[in-house]
C-alpha cells in the first residue's frame, strides 16, 4: 500500500465529518464569537472551508510564504452562507483528493516548508504536512466551531459517533 492509499481513509472520513458540520454553520451568527480574543464564526467557518486547499498546495509546491501571501492581498474566506461555505469546501478537497491520488511515495516523501518571509516555521516531509497542516489543523477547528454552535444552541452532528443531538449517549 503506498503512502496515498494510507491517507485517503482517513481523508475522506475528516472531509465528510467536516462537510456535515459546515451544513449547519449558520448565516446569521457570522459575527459571533465566544470571547474577545476569537475568530467570528464566519471566519473561522471560512477556515475550515479553505483548509483542505493546502493538501494540492503541498504537493504542488515546495513551500508556502504566509509573508508573501499576506503582501499579495489574499483575503481570507468570511462566510455569508452554508451555501458558500460548503461550495469553496467541495472544490477545495476535490482538488485535495486530486492531488493526493496522483502522488507518488517518493514525491510525498520530499521536504515541504511552511515559511514567514525567510523564517522556517515548519519543515517536514509531504506526507506528514498533510497529516499535521492540513488535517490535523482542520481537525482542531472544527471542534472549535462545533463549540460555537453549541454555545448558540444549533445541533451537532455525529463524528466519531452519535452526538448528544443525534441520539448519542
Amino acid at each position: 500500500m503506498n503512502i496515498s492509499e494510507m491517507l485517503l481513509p482517513e481523508f475522506d472520513q475528516e472531509m465528510a465529518n467536516t462537510r456535515n458540520l459546515l451544513l449547519r454553520v449558520p448565516a446569521n451568527k457570522s459575527d459571533y464569537r465566544p470571547h474577545e480574543k476569537s475568530m467570528i464564526l464566519g471566519r473561522l467557518a471560512g477556515h475550515a472551508a479553505e483548509l483542505p486547499s493546502l493538501v494540492a498546495m503541498i504537493v504542488d509546491t515546495e513551500f508556502l510564504d504566509l509573508k508573501a501571501m499576506m503582501s499579495e492581498g489574499h483575503q481570507p474566506l468570511v462566510s455569508s452562507s452554508a451555501d458558500e461555505l460548503v461550495g469553496t469546501f467541495d472544490k477545495n478537497v476535490k482538488s485535495a483528493r486530486g492531488a493526493l491520488v496522483r502522488a507518488t511515495d517518493e514525491h510525498l516523501s520530499r521536504t515541504w516548508s511552511l515559511q514567514l518571509g525567510e523564517q522556517v516555521i515548519a519543515s517536514a516531509p509531504r506526507w506528514q504536512m498533510i497529516r499535521s497542516m492540513c488535517m490535523n489543523h482542520l481537525i482542531h477547528h472544527r471542534a472549535q466551531l462545533g463549540v460555537y454552535l453549541r454555545l448558540n444552541n444549533i445541533p451537532l452532528p455525529a463524528m466519531y459517533g452519535p452526538s448528544a443531538d443525534e441520539g448519542g449517549l
